[in-house]
């Protein structure tokens, strides 16, 4: 597919694999017409039921990654409350599936992680265009 994720524990590699999921998630396709950009979160949220427990995995799995780099518990509790927030709304039929369209609890998490990788992994920083 030519993406090349790093594999360790060290806080670069572990932001790669949170800013590749995020990604996925919230950006990975644009609306022709509108040019909203929407990911798998809204798509896969619009199968009742399954697809709400799917993207609650797959943004639990950001702040399991999130919980390698050692953040303190209050920032992880405030990213599952995104996560579990987004998944509760979002499983109301038709609402929620409006409300994953707008709401993007893995957006408001990466800037979370970015900020505490910033602050005390400065090396991590990437400088974007």
């Amino acid at each position: 597919m030519g993406i090349d994720l790093p594999l360790g524990r060290d806080a670069a590699a572990v932001r790669r694999r949170i800013e590749a999921m995020e990604h996925v998630l919230e950006r990975s396709f644009v609306i022709p017409g509108i040019n909203r950009p929407v990911g798998l979160d809204a798509i896969v949220g619009l199968i009742p039921v399954a697809g709400d427990i799917i993207t609650m995995a797959m943004g639990a799995y950001i702040v399991w990654e999130a919980r390698n780099l050692d953040m303190p518990k209050w920032k992880l509790w405030r990213m599952a409350g995104n996560v579990a927030f987004d998944s509760v709304v979002g499983a109301v039929p038709v609402v929620g599936d409006a409300f994953d369209f707008l709401f993007r609890s893995n957006t408001r998490n990466l800037g979370i992680v970015r900020r505490h990788l910033d602050r005390h992994h400065p090396e991590t920083r990437i400088i974007e265009q």
